[in-house]
């Protein structure tokens, strides 16, 4: 995998790095993420520096990834459920 160099730019303050192409367009997707809505929590809320700002969108993303990952074992888990309904009505077939 090719690497390449990057610079993404959150709140202004660019960040130099090199990454794996294959991972470029999402890097830059969540660093545009992170900066707007970071630039959002400074029109809404007052802060002391950056960091805060920050900390609040990691906060925010975390958050979201948590309800997602708990959706997604829901899934999951109804899907085994379901899938295990099915094999043993197959089951039930094959012996009829």
């Amino acid at each position: 995998m090719s690497e390449l160099p990057a610079t993404i730019h959150i709140l202004d303050r660019p960040y130099r790095m090199k990454i794996n192409a294959d991972d470029e367009q999402y890097l830059r997707e969540a660093g545009a993420l992170i900066d707007s809505e970071a630039k959002g929590y400074a029109k809404m809320y007052a802060y002391n520096d950056r960091q805060d700002l920050l900390a609040m969108v990691a906060l925010s993303q975390i958050t979201r990834l948590l309800k997602l990952q708990h959706q997604l074992q829901f899934r999951d888990t109804r899907l085994e459920e379901r899938l295990t309904d099915i094999n043993q009505l197959l089951d039930r077939v094959d012996k009829a």
